[in-house]
């Protein structure tokens, strides 16, 4: 059974960083594509950022691409969203996902096999 476990997040000032972490179990994390989402309040949720299975290809949104950075450890299953200059707008509850495969980095929600349970970013201006 897979299972992810996400962790970092919190209250923090616009301008601040956060480092969002999540670490995986159950599956053989090295084969899969992991990334993130998010979802604000009234707002569809959406792709912030993948990493392939070997790390060497990455995946921004356009909304978080130079503030974020998405790295990933696969000898301790674990994947990190270090964010940087945060804003307002990046207010949401942050979710690690785990593709169904590991050749490209899909930005369709559909394409993620399996969700953590999402931690709060909450940014204050």
């Amino acid at each position: 059974q897979v299972h992810l476990v996400e962790s970092g997040g919190g209250l923090v000032q616009a301008g601040d960083s956060l480092r969002l972490s999540c670490t995986a179990s159950g599956l053989t994390f090295s084969s899969y594509t992991m990334g993130w989402f998010r979802q604000a309040p009234g707002k569809e949720r959406e792709f912030v950022a993948g990493i392939r299975r070997n790390g060497d290809s990455l995946s921004y949104a356009d909304s978080v691409k130079d503030r974020f950075t998405i790295s990933r450890d696969n000898a301790k299953n674990t994947v990190v969203l270090q964010m940087n200059r945060l804003k307002s707008e990046d207010t949401a509850i942050y979710y690690c996902v785990v593709d169904r495969e590991g050749s490209g980095i899909p930005r369709g929600r559909t394409a993620y096999e399996y969700w953590g349970q999402g931690t709060q970013v909450t940014v204050s201006s």
